[in-house]
């Protein structure tokens, strides 16, 4: 679920502030939950726009509901009545209540519970079903009545009881049924019996033996909907005048389970009091009029006397069927002769709606252009049922919702694959038909196309296939077989547009992203607000662009190819640039906003060019906040590496650096590499040596984190410079305080020490915010040498600023190393307080950053006052967080102290499997200071089993211990004379 869904679930009524940040807080303690309770780890994924939940479907109750639910109904279908028993059965036992009984719903879950609360009792229809149809109807009558207590007015439930009475012969019990049925139904409703329970009681009434198990009246033909289709189809006689005009279904019908089971539910629901009218729309190729007409087949069993098709040829003007016409050929198709057709429209309407009144009918009406062209040829009489499909979004007051048809699911699209080159093939290379079926965009027109130009290439790979529409040439030019393209199907939804919607569409293929707002529209095309707003309102009823929510919008995978190509072709590279500039110029003033709230002083002495841009379209993205940020993250990231491939360089990493402080907060460090280093290659193409500089220095805050110091090293020295050769004396300060954070974690602690007490001393360091940046960095450095007083007070000077200055972000960074601090000193109480107000005030804010130390450092604290099932929560939790973000040299780091606490709870195995695991990551990312950490406790597991080996990990973890002149030294050399006190060699 994307973080938009979810605070609209938890916060219905309107979010808090801090929503975005309090759902990532859920979703981190869940995932901790999962993973305590084992094989749950990797459950809960956190993606670029919200998370997922990775668990095989069978391990949850709903899903396996319902695939025995749908194997169960195909069982009933082919008349394997044991199996059909069986698997239904199951399916309705998982049922203990009502679903999220007690549990707070919002919009979606309501939602959600409330279809599969309608799937349970579709699943209870069929399971009597085929119990009656067995014999069994000692079992079916329980279950039937105990349904209708809960659900007074379900028809076809009474009809499955009535048939169960009476087929046991208890004629005045299935009469009773009836009578109550009646009763409920007028004094709920004010509403008859519906058909099917008006049928079955006549039959009742007139029938002299008992329905036979296997008679029409008896057995529906459709398991779909086992009570009210039996009835109409056996009590109704067949006409003898039956037409039916439906185009050719295909043979293998694949997915769309969800959508069909809710249309034809929706139809036995309103098909007794109104004509049943359903509108499908959708993007071209989306699969509409194959839906429709699998529909149609399925209805025709219980509207038999006509099956009506007609194309209204909705795409263009020029071919549009008008609604006189239409009525002309669907009463032809019925038998009236032409002499007998009126000749004027009302006449048509009246003669029409008559002939349909008569028969029980399935009518398709096929791309339909607007409500008005369909609306004469609607039913008035509960006789017949309409489906609609069409490219534009419909709406009538007398007319229901349209149905979206969305592209198909990743498995529906395999499997629709398969038809077209064979389930050997497929199974062959699963992989590669993945990657077809998404090169396809999971659009079921395009996965026919790919699938027939393989199906016709015996001697190609699906493999093959995928690289192809990998390479060069774009995805839509693989996709075409004799007449029929995507191409051509998008561009007959292109063509009617109004010039200027035809524009916005093209332009929309030069947007970088995958989500587009309209205001960043705007910006793109030189548009207002209100108009890109009209145009994307336009795009998105002829389904040529999707809706996300009121203000966000994203175009297909083909269909971005496709404007891509019109905007190539049509637009002048100099027009396109100046979209792309006006775009980066809105997009750099908005991310300012907030970096102005973030780095207050420090952004505008490193971003010195403002883009003068449009200030309307920057004041229709709303308030600055960290929420639009992490809302449009993803967008961000590609617009910086698109403005360095549009050669805007200065854009690229003005941009870049704006995000900054954004992404350090929030741990999103791969994005922080991937920005900077294409801001690096913006700023040396500009050939300033400032900006050069500013980028350097950042990129190497990123590989700080995700433990590459000697790329931070190199990237962090250059930066010192050519800020020294600019004359940038300020910056030059800054940037050689950061090189004390640099050392401190490649084991340089001695150098550390020293560029942090010359920093320090150093006004310049000071910069803008009034507090030297050296400050925290120092103080880790002198914490990790054991001068734990020095750094207590450098932290809480770094403190008293933060509060005095009001910056949240600093505040609980210095209560992280303050807490850190107090763990060291053996204060655990007072550690613990202060460590859990740095986390509340993480969780107020959303500030992420050093969340996972933060823990790692709370859980030796648990550990070190015993509370070792804390501390081991807490472990786990920092280094899942770690992982996350990638920081490497804290995941080493909590994968040690885990190992520790394990060891503490007699679980030495696990507790050697943490410490090797330490060993391996910080070898690779050269951290000696972890490294000999692991070291030290995998001789503190081998130290009973195995001394020899314990000394020998020992021996080497002092080694570095003594190189680096840590603390931990001292441990290793008393463990090494317990182990040997002859052989110890004193340190003075």
């Amino acid at each position: 679920m994307t973080l938009n869904d979810l605070v609209d679930e938890l916060w219905p009524d309107g979010p808090p502030r801090s929503a975005v940040a309090n759902v990532r807080s859920y979703a981190a303690n869940l995932r901790r939950a999962f993973e305590t309770f084992g094989n749950g780890e990797g459950a809960i994924v956190r993606q670029q726009t919200g998370y997922r939940l990775v668990l095989p479907a069978e391990i949850i109750d709903l899903f396996r509901f319902e695939m025995e639910r749908v194997a169960g109904r195909e069982a009933l279908i082919a008349g394997r009545l044991d199996r059909a028993l069986e698997l239904l059965g199951s399916a309705v036992a998982r049922w203990h209540g009502p679903m999220l009984a007690g549990v707070p719903l919002g919009p979606v879950l309501t939602a959600s519970s409330t279809a599969a609360e309608e799937e349970r009792l579709l699943a209870v229809e069929l399971l009597t079903d085929a119990q009656l149809r067995s014999g069994r109807d000692d079992l079916a009558i329980p279950l039937l009545r105990d349904v209708i207590v809960r659900h007074p007015l379900r028809e076809p439930v009474y009809v499955l009881l009535m048939r169960a009475l009476y087929e046991r012969g208890d004629h005045a019990g299935a009469l009773t049924a009836y009578g109550e049925a009646r009763a409920r139904l007028a004094a709920e409703l004010g509403i008859p019996p519906g058909a099917g329970l008006q049928a079955l009681h006549h039959t009742i009434l007139t029938a002299a033996t008992p329905l036979s198990r296997s008679s029409p009246a008896a057995r529906p033909a459709d398991p779909t909907a086992p009570a009210q289709e039996t009835v109409v189809a056996s009590a109704r006689p067949r006409r003898p005048d039956l037409v039916d005009h439906l185009p050719r279904a295909v043979t293998d019908f694949v997915g769309r389970e969800h959508v069909v089971s809710r249309l034809l539910a929706e139809t036995r629901r309103i098909e007794e009091r109104v004509p049943a009218v359903h509108i499908i729309d959708g993007m071209a190729g989306s699969g509409k009029t194959t839906l429709a007409v699998h529909l149609a087949r399925r209805l025709s069993e219980r509207y038999p006397d006509a099956a009506l098709f007609i194309d209204l040829c909705g795409h263009g003007e020029k071919n549009r069927v008008e609604p006189a016409n239409a009525l002309v050929t669907l009463l032809r198709q019925l038998g009236v002769p032409a002499d007998r057709v009126p000749v004027e429209f009302d006449g048509r309407v009246e003669m029409w709606r008559q002939e349909l009144a008569r028969r029980r009918s399935v009518v398709v009406l096929d791309n339909a252009a607007s409500s008005e062209q369909i609306m004469p040829l609607l039913p008035a009489e509960p006789t017949t049922v309409v489906l609609v499909t069409s490219r534009r979004r419909l709406s009538h007051p007398d007319v229901g919702p349209s149905q979206t048809l969305p592209v198909m699911s990743p498995q529906e699209g395999v499997d629709l694959l398969g038809l077209s080159v064979g389930r050997d093939r497929v199974e062959a290379e699963p992989d590669a038909a993945a990657e077809v079926v998404r090169r396809c965009g999971h659009l079921p027109l395009a996965i026919r196309l790919a699938g027939a130009r393989l199906a016709h290439r015996r001697g190609w790979r699906l493999v093959d296939l995928a690289d192809q529409m990998a390479g060069d040439v774009p995805a839509l030019h693989h996709l075409a077989q004799e007449d029929s393209t995507v191409t051509g199907a998008f561009a007959a939804s292109y063509e009617p547009l109004p010039g200027s919607t035809k524009r916005v569409f093209r332009f929309l293929g030069l947007y970088p992203g995958n989500r587009f707002s309209p205001a960043a529209v705007a910006a793109l095309t030189g548009l207002t607000v209100a108009e890109a707003h009209r145009a994307l309102d336009d795009l998105v009823d002829r389904n040529l662009v999707e809706d996300l929510d009121s203000t966000r919008y994203r175009l297909h995978d083909l269909m971005r190819q496709y404007a891509v190509e019109l905007c190539t072709r049509t637009e002048s590279a100099s027009d396109r640039k100046a979209g792309l500039a006006q775009l980066f110029d809105f997009t750099l003033e908005a991310v300012l906003r907030v970096a102005d709230l973030l780095e207050p002083g420090v952004i505008r002495s490193q971003v010195t060019r403002r883009f003068s841009g449009r200030p309307e379209l920057v004041e229709a993205v709303g308030e600055p906040c960290t929420d639009w940020l992490e809302a449009e993250r993803t967008e961000l990231v590609a617009i910086v590496l698109s403005a360095l491939e549009s050669k805007l360089h200065q854009h690229c990493w003005q941009l870049a650096r704006a995000l900054w402080r954004f992404f350090y907060i929030r741990g999103y460090f791969e994005d922080m590499i991937l920005t900077f280093r294409h801001a690096l290659t913006a700023a040396e193409a500009t050939g300033d040596v400032d900006a050069m500089a500013v980028v350097n220095n950042y990129l190497a805050s990123a590989y700080v984190r995700t433990g590459d110091n000697q790329w931070a090293l190199d990237h962090l020295t250059r930066a010192v410079d050519l800020s020294h050769n600019s004359r940038d004396v300020r910056n030059t300060a800054r940037y050689r305080a950061n090189l004390a954070a640099v050392y401190a974690w490649s084991g340089h602690l001695a150098e550390a020490v020293t560029v942090g007490m010359e920093s320090l001393r150093d006004y310049k360091g000071y910069g803008n915010v009034g507090v030297p940046v050296v400050l925290p960095n120092l103080g880790t450095a002198l914490m990790m040498l054991g001068r734990y007083e020095e750094a207590l007070r450098l932290h809480r000077r770094h403190l008293a600023w933060a509060r005095t200055k009001s910056e949240d972000f600093h505040v609980l960074n210095a209560f992280g190393h303050v807490g850190a601090v107090r763990v060291r000193m053996g204060h655990f109480l007072q550690a613990i307080r202060i460590l859990k107000a740095s986390l509340a005030l993480r969780d107020r804010t959303g500030h992420r950053f050093a969340e996972a130390e933060v823990r790692n450092d709370l859980g030796i604290a648990y550990r070190g006052l015993g509370r070792l099932v804390e501390a081991q929560q807490q472990h786990e939790a920092a280094r899942q967080l770690s992982i996350t973000s990638g920081e490497r040299h804290v995941e080493a780091a909590a994968l040690n102290e885990l190992g520790r606490t394990l060891l503490a709870q007699g679980r030495g195995g696990e507790a050697v499997e943490m410490h090797q695991a330490a060993l391996r990551l910080a070898t690779r990312i050269s951290h000696p200071y972890e490294h000999g950490r692991a070291l030290a406790g995998l001789a503190e597991c081998f130290a009973r089993a195995d001394p020899a080996e314990a000394r020998r990990h020992w021996e080497r973890a002092l080694a570095i211990f003594r190189r680096m002149g840590v603390p931990e030294r001292f441990e290793a050399e008393r463990r090494l004379a317990e182990l040997a006190p002859t052989t110890v060699i004193s340190v003075p």
